[in-house]
């Protein structure tokens, strides 16, 4: 890690001064239940790509019994599918000039190391919030099931598996909550500020009953911004008890209905880029079930490799020191269709075009929620 500030009679004064960063100490989401491993995907094929196999829900056919008929009964098909999915490798390094620590008393690559872990859940929380993004901006922008732009849920009886109807909420939208709203006088939060007690929540609840109907699990994740959060606190919502999970410990809503993860990162997905989404709705918050984002991590051959250059800097050598990481990360009911003949950025986990729905909306895991 070069020092780039070449005065050493003023770097001897500044070390006294010198000290780790002290890293804030916030939820990864990929160290919450959103994420879970799936023994299906294989990282080990030869391609950027691989596949798994799921079976798709039975669509029954129970047939009435009879003594009177001999007709054999109809047999239920058990189908199956397979849903493709991408690998990534990222890196991380850091060069030392060998003869700066005898100047300095700083010894670059020992900082490296020590932040390597940080730097490896950071890369791996921002690829699973890129996900979300894109798996948002798909449901908002394309029609797996016919059309050129999705219109969301807008009351408890909306099929999402219709043609372009996406698995989305916009609060500000006509119909599940009301009329469209048009400006600022009458634009929509997730949560009402107006009514009282739990009744503020009313727009969450509604949304995830008109998404889930009866297929509600019995907690979720709400992965939304300070702001956001901010409401909730100000309206008495957060729950006095917290709940424990793994080394985690979340503040809930709703006696622990949902679990609170709270993100800096920038959600807004824009109505006006997309079209399809109430001029007013210009944030984003998810309501995520448990183990909707399969990950597996990438077995990779020289995962830390150290090279030394001793002719460097006139004879004073350098070390360099490089990180290799490599993962999958994918939606549950959803099909990479982004691109095949390079590892995955996040730019291309968060784009729309990178998926297609596969699954049944109603075992669909990511929700997203488009407020005010």
């Amino acid at each position: 890690m070069p020092i780039t500030n070449t005065d050493f009679q003023n770097i001897a004064l500044a070390i006294s001064a010198y000290g780790d960063e002290a890293y804030t100490n916030a939820k990864k989401l990929n160290g919450t239940g959103i994420v879970a491993s799936d023994q299906r995907i294989d990282l080990s094929g030869e391609s950027f790509i691989g596949q798994f196999r799921w079976y798709k829900p039975l669509s029954s056919t129970v047939n009435v019994a009879s003594l009177s008929s001999a007709t054999d009964g109809t047999y239920t098909n058990i189908t199956t599918d397979v849903a493709d999915f991408v690998k990534t490798v990222r890196t991380f390094g850091a060069e030392q000039v060998n003869m700066h620590e005898t100047v300095t008393k700083q010894d670059g690559l020992a900082k490296i190391a020590r932040d390597f872990a940080e730097v490896r859940a950071q890369d791996e929380h921002d690829a699973l919030l890129s996900v979300m993004k894109g798996v948002a901006l798909h449901e908002v922008t394309l029609g797996d099931l016919g059309g050129s732009g999705n219109g969301g849920i807008i009351s408890f009886d909306t099929d999402a598996d219709a043609s372009a109807t996406g698995f989305f909420c916009d609060i500000n939208a006509l119909g599940l909550h009301g009329a469209a709203a048009t400006g600022a006088s009458d634009e929509r939060k997730l949560f009402d500020s107006t009514a009282t007690g739990a009744a503020r929540g009313e727009r969450l609840f509604r949304s995830i009953g008109a998404a889930f109907k009866d297929y509600e699990p019995d907690f979720m994740y709400l992965v939304t911004s300070p702001e956001v959060m901010a409401e909730m606190r100000a309206a008495n919502l957060v729950d006095e008890t917290s709940v424990t999970e793994g080394n985690l410990e979340f503040q809930t809503i709703f006696g622990g209905k949902f679990r609170l993860v709270m993100t800096r990162a920038n959600q807004m997905v824009s109505g006006a880029a997309t079209g399809d989404l109430n001029a007013q709705s210009d944030k984003c918050s998810f309501v995520i079930k448990p183990g909707s984002i399969a990950s597996a991590a990438m077995p990779i051959s020289t995962p830390v490799e150290v090279d030394r250059a001793a002719a460097s800097y006139a004879g004073g050598g350098s070390t360099n020191v490089w990180y290799r990481w490599g993962y999958a990360m994918h939606p549950m009911g959803y099909d990479w269709a982004g691109g095949t003949t390079a590892f995955a950025t996040n730019a291309s986990y968060a784009a729309a075009a990178s998926y297609a729905r596969k699954m049944d909306a109603l075992n669909l895991g990511i929700l997203p929620i488009f407020h005010s």
